[in-house]
């Protein structure tokens, strides 16, 4: 998956505004622009279009740790310069404060199964012998149950309940 595709994902799946997505870029100390944030969310072969780097998506999912769970004490965790499937999926993780419990709910709602050893290793040091790299596969099912269970008609982001809320 691109990053920009994910991007546009989660603002979908959480009706967020342009305000919103450019405040979850603040609450991570970037500042982004109404210009930067439509250029990235544009379809591929549109002229204008902006590739999302790794770093921005990085600092995007760091913002929306802290929107959905609170700013920790102290200094931010750094963005990643170069993020994998396993790190975007961990972040969107922790973001919705899930347990494995939680995130096999989600990819079961997008009738994908999978077994809680075989998630686990997703979560993995990359150098630990049971790590598995995460396929675009798994991590759009994960966004699609996310879709599924967040995403209701005629409801908002306000009429979500968000758990630790």
């Amino acid at each position: 998956m691109t990053n920009n595709d994910v991007l546009r994902r989660v603002r979908y799946i959480f009706d967020f505004n342009d305000d919103k997505m450019i405040a979850i870029f603040a609450l991570a100390d970037d500042q982004v622009t109404r210009e930067q944030l439509s250029d990235w969310l544009k379809k591929e072969d549109v002229p204008e279009f902006k590739k999302l780097s790794d770093k921005q998506l990085a600092i995007f999912l760091n913002g929306l740790i802290n929107d959905k769970r609170g700013k920790k004490e102290g200094p931010q965790h750094p963005p990643e310069n170069r993020l994998t499937n396993n790190l975007v999926f961990m972040k969107l993780k922790i973001a919705f404060n899930q347990k494995a419990e939680d995130v096999l709910k989600m990819l079961n709602l997008a009738d994908f199964q999978l077994s809680k050893h075989e998630l686990s290793a997703f979560f993995r040091k990359p150098g630990h012998k049971h790590y598995r790299e995460c396929k675009d596969q798994i991590l759009r099912m994960y966004l699609k149950g996310l879709q599924l269970s967040y995403r209701k008609t005629g409801q908002t982001t306000s009429d979500f309940k968000w758990k630790g809320q």
